[in-house]
């Protein structure tokens, strides 16, 4: 099943979430600010993007440039920093069986879950 990682404040992820809606498509939505993923399951998650952790990391986000950005992370530390953390993580995500994307360019969106 379909799944989006969804945040409502974000007009990037409502965009997304419509062009679902509207497929017709089933599909899950996750609140990911209320209920964060755990660490496997975004591990899993980036691996299904076949990214590395740093590239999922909103780093203009105050949380990160205070707490973060002037040290040195291995990829655990910044998967676990984002657990911490959720508002750190890119959004919208969405997860089709073994494979997913960063929802922001919504022609790839509709290209990936048709």
């Amino acid at each position: 099943m379909l799944q989006i990682y969804h945040n409502s404040r974000c007009g990037k992820s409502r965009q997304c979430l419509a062009l679902m809606q509207n497929s017709n498509l089933e599909f899950e939505v996750i609140h990911y600010l209320t209920h964060p993923p755990s660490f496997d399951e975004l591990a899993t998650i980036i691996e299904k993007l076949n990214i590395k952790p740093i590239a999922l990391v909103r780093q203009k986000e105050k949380i990160w440039i205070e707490n973060y950005k002037d040290q040195k992370l291995d990829d655990k530390q910044i998967i676990l920093a984002m657990i911490s953390n959720p508002i750190l993580i890119e959004i919208p995500i969405v997860v089709k069986g073994s494979k997913a994307i960063i929802g922001r360019d919504l022609v790839k969106v509709s290209t990936f879950i048709s």
